[in-house]
């Protein structure tokens, strides 16, 4: 490396330590840091002044044109989830089926179905409590609960790193010109082993020894009795909108524009949400006062999600007008590491220092997409490497790792034994099946 290079990689890890200094020592709001980072990277890289406010604009509009749809219509689908009974109901049927001896799977199932099209955080609220009511009156065993519970998180954090429409793989997608439906089915492929391997298994080594505190439960509106089959429809049709493009693009040839359109994230969660109007609510679609709680209640942790999307992208742009995908594309073209590891090890080391996985995959698609044009490898592979290396070893400075611990009821350092441990071993496994899945499409 030269001293050029040097300098410009000491740039960037100052401004990312900056952001973790502002948001994990000094208590701001990921917006307020992140946007500090992004701006005293860009002056200290002599940026021009001008460029360096239309840098920080650019990133903080472009990262949110699709995705901030995609975060509203999530939480507005679990909200009407939760507020109708419908996911306890569905979380509820699939344990009483499962019995105690294979409850993990239970709760695995349960989130891979559920966790679908919500967003991390809101799948946590609403999947949590539930499954600590469905074991409440069968396990006497902490352990087992807590077990259930982390093979709970193991499905969600797969999904939401390595399969659209989440917002991590979907900016990922977006940056490197990747297809959504196969890069949506390629994730399916590894997020089975992934989430059974770090849930159900390693939840076995982990949670011994460990202490728990009852789960306070959510309770849904008393006027509302959802069927467990009507909310899994509305779960389902979303992931049967984006599937169905996904098959009629393997055929090859365009798509139907009828079938481009309702197969687009965005639109395939909007067709949902009207879906839920009428399936969880019923006649009382049109009830204000549920109509509030889903749409203002409920979005309020919306607008602390997009800005932190939004000061993401900021920093992501900064970092890429001063040159620094240039130089990961300089490394890996010298062949420093296969274009699959560098993605993996990018985003791992933005999420380590940041604990925003969503900060590593912004960050790590803008760095990686100088690289994949220089390779031919599928873009859809890299996605799920960037996925998988976002989610690697939650700490203190990932707000996930104290919602997490809150509804575990785990110590500090049970936490880190339990969810850190958890979620490192999905980014390995993650990554093994990407390496796998590299010497065969």
């Amino acid at each position: 490396m030269l001293a050029a290079d040097i300098w410009l990689l000491g740039i960037s890890i100052g401004g990312i330590a900056l952001a973790i200094l502002l948001i994990a020592r000094l208590g701001l709001h990921p917006f307020l840091g992140l946007l500090s980072g992004a701006l005293a990277t860009g002056l200290a890289a002599q940026l021009p002044p001008d460029k360096l406010a239309q840098t920080i604009e650019k990133g903080f509009g472009d990262i949110l044109r699709g995705t901030g749809m995609v975060v509203a219509l999530g939480l507005g689908l679990g909200a009407m989830l939760q507020i109708s009974g419908g996911a306890r109901a569905l979380a509820k049927a699939v344990l009483d089926r499962t019995g105690d001896r294979y409850a993990t799977l239970g709760g695995l199932v349960a989130a891979l179905l559920i966790g679908m099209p919500l967003f991390f955080e809101t799948g946590t609220v609403l999947l949590l409590p539930i499954i600590a009511a469905g074991m409440a009156d069968r396990a006497q065993s902490g352990s087992l609960r807590l077990r259930v519970m982390l093979s709970t998180l193991a499905g969600l954090s797969v999904l939401h790193a390595l399969m659209p429409p989440h917002p991590g793989p979907l900016i990922a997608v977006r940056e490197l010109g990747a297809d959504p439906a196969r890069t949506m089915l390629l994730g399916l492929i590894a997020a089975v082993p992934t989430a059974l391997i770090a849930g159900p298994l390693l939840a076995r080594i982990t949670t011994r020894g460990v202490m728990t505190e009852n789960l306070p439960l959510i309770e849904p509106d008393e006027g509302l009795a959802t069927p467990a089959w009507r909310a899994l429809i509305v779960l389902l049709l979303p992931v049967g909108l984006i599937a169905a493009g996904a098959l009629m693009r393997m055929g090859g040839g365009e798509l139907p524009p009828a079938v481009a359109l309702v197969s687009d994230p965005v639109v395939a969660l909007l067709i949902a949400n009207g879906a839920g109007l009428a399936l969880l609510l019923g006649p009382r679609m049109a009830d204000r006062t549920l109509q509030d709680m889903i749409w203002r209640e409920a979005m309020l942790p919306a607008g602390g999600i997009l800005l932190g999307i939004g000061a993401g992208g900021a920093l992501k742009q900064v970092l890429v007008d001063i040159g620094l995908p240039a130089l990961f594309g300089r490394l890996a073209q010298a062949n420093f590491v296969g274009p699959v590891v560098m993605a993996w090890l990018v985003a791992a080391a933005i999420r380590v220092a940041t604990g925003s996985a969503t900060v590593a995959t912004i960050t790590a698609s803008a760095i990686m997409a100088g690289v994949v044009g220089g390779h031919q490898i599928d873009p859809s592979l890299i996605v799920m490497a960037i996925g998988a290396g976002s989610v690697f070893f939650s700490h203190v400075n990932d707000p996930g790792f104290w919602l997490v611990k809150a509804y575990l009821g785990t110590s500090t350092r049970d936490t880190f034994r339990t969810w850190s441990m958890l979620e490192s071993a999905i980014s390995v496994v993650g990554l093994g099946c990407v390496l796998l899945l590299a010497q065969v499409v």
